[in-house]
């Protein structure tokens, strides 16, 4: 495999999952990503969620088509390693608390001397700059503070997760889009490199809609609506007659009209105060309970096959039982059978976005702890003798 990233080096310092989801997204269009753990530990995720033979299945996804090097950064040989790789890298991606790369004598003002076309994706709780940025930040804070928590959940409980680690997963891709849009610059306009700030909470803040707006000038406060979508109507979740429950979202004035002669009430679709979506929203609970009288009466495969032929979107919601059995998720290459170390056969989430031209693709799963520390430093010009010096010496492994 080749891919658009083919030839982008990227050098990876971070563990758990901003940073690393951000840099297994570059790998997997082709970017050679070069990940540094701690040796004798490596990165925590490596033990974190469900393990199969004492390594972490989340692991063996995270850190596919990564290369994997031990490196002791507080070993100044192993900072001489790092200083070597970060002068030959396109990006550098981590996710350390802002000030704790400059501690170890890596910050930005060393590697971009080192490499000025370098561009750093730096990604914390809450930036390298302003009041809270020395503060730990995990990417569940981030959710709280950047609002997205508040508007989670049933309005009779506390306020929710979404489920994943959103936050984190957020600020990943921002870093992303700012890496490429870095190299960008770099590559065609013969810019330096830059630094990419990316904070979890403004990751989070950044698909909020229009909750500031809607605040300052009508001083609302999106709070949690449970399945509904407030001012959007009708869009909700709806119950069947077999105790399921089945996502409509009829929203749109067509598509209402639909929905309205689908389920018998033509005189809904015909109402001139419930044509656009502002007279329907004055009225979601009637219409909410309209469609759930409806729903409740017939088995989620009965509501879906009555929607389909009305071209309304709707939708069961999938637990991931149904989603690996899913015709549409195996005609999209979206589980992908892969290979553990030891040749344990596991289903995997397929490659996101799909590129006609120049798909991205998995090499390898997620690499044993140092298992490209030879290969990485013999890249650097480091001989069998040398190599051998600083494993002796602990700075590497």
């Amino acid at each position: 495999m080749t891919g658009p990233l083919a030839g982008i080096r990227v050098l990876e310092l971070g563990n758990l999952i901003a940073a690393p989801f951000a840099a297994r997204l570059l790998a997997e269009f082709g970017a050679d990503v070069v990940k540094v753990e701690t040796p004798g530990s490596g990165d925590p995720l490596r033990k974190w969620r469900k393990l199969h033979e004492g390594t972490s299945l989340w692991w063996y996804l995270q850190s596919r088509n990564k290369k994997s090097i031990a490196v002791d950064l507080k070993a100044p040989d192993g900072l001489a390693v790092v200083k070597a790789l970060a002068a030959g890298a396109d990006v550098v991606i981590e996710n350390f608390r802002p000030g704790g790369l400059e501690k170890l004598g890596l910050g930005w003002d060393v590697l971009s001397a080192l490499n000025p076309s370098l561009t750093m994706v730096r990604i914390s709780g809450y930036g390298q700059t302003g009041p809270y940025r020395d503060r730990p930040g995990f990417g569940a804070i981030g959710e709280a503070m950047g609002g997205i928590r508040y508007t989670t959940g049933s309005p009779e409980s506390p306020p929710a997760r979404v489920g994943v680690s959103i936050g984190d997963t957020l600020a990943s891709l921002h870093g992303v889009i700012g890496a490429l849009m870095s190299l960008l610059h770099v590559k065609t306009q013969g810019g330096r490199g830059q630094v990419v700030d990316v904070s979890l909470v403004e990751s989070v803040f950044n698909v909020m809609e229009s909750l500031v707006p809607e605040y300052d000038l009508l001083g609302e406060v999106r709070t949690r609506t449970g399945g509904a979508l407030p001012g959007i109507t009708p869009s909700n979740t709806y119950p069947t007659r077999d105790g399921g429950y089945v996502v409509i979202a009829g929203n749109s004035d067509p598509i209402f009209r639909r929905l309205m002669s689908a389920i018998g009430r033509p005189d809904l679709a015909e109402d001139p105060a419930l044509r656009s979506n502002d007279g329907r929203s004055a009225q979601a609970a009637m219409l909410d309970a309209t469609i759930a009288a409806w729903s409740g009466a017939r088995t989620i495969e009965e509501v879906l096959c009555v929607l389909d032929a009305a071209e309304v979107p709707a939708g069961r919601i999938y637990s991931v039982a149904d989603i690996v059995a899913d015709p549409h998720y195996a005609a999209r290459d979206m589980i992908l059978p892969t290979e553990l170390p030891g040749g344990t056969r596991v289903k995997m989430p397929g490659i996101v976005p799909k590129l006609s031209g120049t798909p991205g693709g998995v090499r390898w799963s997620g690499p044993a702890l140092g298992a490209h520390t030879d290969e990485v430093l013999a890249g650097l010009g480091y001989d069998a003798e040398a190599i051998a010096r600083l494993r002796g010496a602990g700075a590497v492994a």
